[in-house]
């Protein structure tokens, strides 16, 4: 069965049957709280049991995540968000496994494992939130982070040109490259749950502002530029429109910018393993059952 048909499915899954015994504690007026909520009901709304789920986190704020969920969980070290999804996937192609970090997480330590992550159209959604700052430890600047940003690090305005996320993951080739604003959690859950019925690298950047760091005027910002696509007048396959629209800063668009249908590493995995095994081969397993009991 796959991972997101629900046809046969007899058990109606809840918000609540996502929700782990620990409570979230991050900074009242966090946006890593819509994220959380987004990702509960876009869960639900595809009724998925929760064992068969798997968030993969790094370090940081956003990284908490798995931790309030009932699902299976992994907190990775920082920056090794991706190598364990991959991991976790290719052990067992069933499984939805969904990267949850953040900006610093995913595009500073971490950046050298997502190009990888992106060519091999790895089915994994990954989830950041990017509040443009390390939150947990104590406002530095994060790569996101524009020319002028004045945090603990860059006292008297930022020198360094920031990376753009969805701009980058729609150079690189990701499968679906989407934007969300935490502020607007049905929304988000709408476009998470595309994220997970894609087949291929979904990336899915959450507008998450820092309410302790500069978020209330992150806030401001998004809400007054903000707009949402609307896939009846916007079709998300033209890949120069959609670098045209994540250029933009002034109009901020939010929804699937870009979606494409190609093969998945796990199934181009699985042929090979056939064509193999057709020219006499012997699998893995098998290999590995001749030396362990």
């Amino acid at each position: 069965m796959s991972q997101v048909d629900v046809s046969e499915r007899q058990v109606e899954y809840k918000v609540k049957d996502y929700k782990g015994p620990t409570s979230p504690i991050w900074c009242p007026g966090c946006g890593d709280y819509g994220v959380l909520s987004a990702l509960y009901q876009a869960l639900a709304d595809l009724n998925l049991p929760p064992e068969d789920v798997a968030v993969i986190s790094g370090i940081g704020c956003s990284s908490r995540l798995p931790g309030y969920m009932a699902t299976y969980g992994f907190n990775a070290v920082h920056g090794r968000i991706l190598p364990i999804a991959a991991g976790v996937k290719m052990a067992n192609p069933d499984i939805t496994v969904i990267g949850t970090g953040g900006d610093g997480d995913g595009f500073s330590i971490g950046m050298g494992h997502v190009p990888h992550a992106v060519r091999r159209n790895m089915d994994i959604t990954y989830i950041v939130m990017d509040n443009e700052i390390y939150g947990l430890t104590k406002g530095q600047l994060s790569p996101t982070a524009h020319v002028g940003d004045v945090t603990k690090t860059s006292v008297y305005g930022s020198i360094e040109s920031p990376v753009e996320p969805v701009n980058f993951m729609l150079n690189i080739g990701a499968s679906l490259v989407a934007r969300v604003n935490a502020g607007n959690p049905k929304h988000m859950a709408e476009i998470i749950a595309e994220g997970i019925r894609h087949k291929g690298f979904a990336f899915i950047n959450a507008m998450s502002p820092c309410r302790t760091f500069r978020g209330i005027e992150q806030k401001k910002y998004i809400n007054s530029h903000a707009y949402y696509l609307e896939e009846s007048e916007y079709t998300p396959t033209d890949k120069a429109k959609a670098l045209e629209l994540a250029s933009n800063n002034e109009e901020i668009a939010m929804g699937i910018l870009y979606r494409e249908a190609r093969p998945t590493y796990e199934g181009l995995y699985q042929d090979l393993r056939e064509r193999a095994k057709s020219r006499g081969v012997p699998a893995i397993e098998e290999i590995i059952g001749r030396y362990i009991p």
